[in-house]
């Protein structure tokens, strides 16, 4: 019983020190697509409250330029509850839209003519994200055809070849979804490590990942939901950013669910697991990377919120540029040419957390 209490003790312990992000460097019927997805079954645990606040500089570019930006803005989902984002912006366009997917954004577009010192923008929300504990895992049925979306693969999510055959002899000798996507989440965490070199938080390019087998956040998260797909077992990421310090500009992250028919949504994260073992330069098979393996399989902790689901994603109004990989940050165009994000002297913006 000792063991046992020290061990959750460390999990706790670890959850609430894991301070960092991923980068050590600089309408309707979307309502109707989130229901029929099938509700979240996780318990809820203790909660983060607190104002996340963007600050947006684009006055370095010169008059002349035309310049659009689109921010993620969080909304009340799932574990989430989020007021309306209150904003500054002095623009001759300001809109708060949402995508075919139901992602919220707020859009700020300067024409030519704007004055580059008026290019600055303020948004703001306040979030109460619930910390999931893991709930009774009960299999009945199959999944129905509003699950077919979460099967399909895209440019980097790929599910078939080479991942397809992983995917079968990961999960041989399997045949529930639960026992498939538990095989899955503990392969990937025994496989793959994190790679704090890795830009932001990856790509999620799912090939390449399986030669290289190491990654950040959107990398190892998306090898577990393709490997899932994979497998007939309905997974999806979510990117948001982790409400867990004062200035949180590089602390995005993203992690997974998978769908359980009979219980619904579950959490799934053998990211932040794998990010624990660096971190804490743990064994592999050590109790305290156990305990949290158990944790993170069903359970999250409360210091992130979501701001985005999706993958190959063309924002409201639709960007000139290619369809994002995902939308866990600002993205912004100067004459219809992508800023890169990464950048801070072209693309100048903070991101901060006063919690309450």
């Amino acid at each position: 019983m000792k063991k046992k209490i020290l061990g959750l003790f460390l999990v706790f312990a670890m959850v609430a020190t894991m301070v960092s992000g991923c980068s050590q460097t600089p309408k309707e019927t979307t309502k109707a697509k989130s229901e029929e997805a099938g509700a979240p079954a996780g318990k809820l645990g203790k909660k983060v409250e607190g104002t996340v606040t963007y600050n947006v500089d684009m006055s370095g570019y010169d008059k002349g330029k035309a310049v659009k930006l689109w921010l993620p803005v969080a909304k009340t989902i799932d574990y989430q509850t989020v007021e309306e984002a209150v904003y500054d912006a002095k623009a001759s366009k300001v809109e708060m839209n949402e995508d075919e997917l139901g992602n919220k954004m707020l859009y700020v577009e300067w024409d030519a003519n704007a004055e580059p010192a008026d290019r600055k923008v303020t948004c703001s929300f306040d979030a109460v994200r619930n910390e999931v504990l893991r709930p009774e895992l009960k299999e009945e049925g199959e999944a129905g055809s509003e699950m077919d979306q979460y099967l399909k693969g895209n440019e980097m999510v790929v599910v078939s070849g080479e991942v397809k055959k992983l995917a079968d002899e990961i999960t041989k000798g399997e045949d529930t979804y639960l026992g498939k996507a538990r095989a899955i989440y503990d392969w990937v965490i025994a496989n793959m490590n994190r790679d704090n070199s890795v830009t932001g938080c990856g790509l999620g390019n799912v090939p390449v990942l399986l030669t290289t087998m190491a990654g950040k956040c959107t990398d190892i998260n998306s090898v577990f939901v393709a490997l899932c797909r994979a497998s007939g077992v309905p997974a999806r990421e979510m990117f948001g950013v982790r409400m867990n310090a004062e200035d949180i500009t590089k602390n995005q992250h993203c992690w997974s669910e998978f769908y359980l028919p009979g219980t619904g949504w579950i959490m799934a994260d053998p990211a932040d697991v794998l990010k624990a073992v660096l971190t804490n330069e743990w064994d592999k098979e050590s109790q305290e990377t156990k305990d949290l393996q158990e944790y993170y399989f069903g359970g999250s902790d409360a210091e992130r919120v979501e701001l985005s689901r999706g993958r190959e994603l063309n924002l409201s109004p639709k960007q000139e540029g290619k369809a994002l990989n995902n939308f866990g940050y600002p993205y912004a165009e100067v004459d219809g040419e992508a800023v890169d994000f990464y950048a801070p002297d072209t693309f100048i913006y903070t991101i901060s957390f006063k919690a309450k």
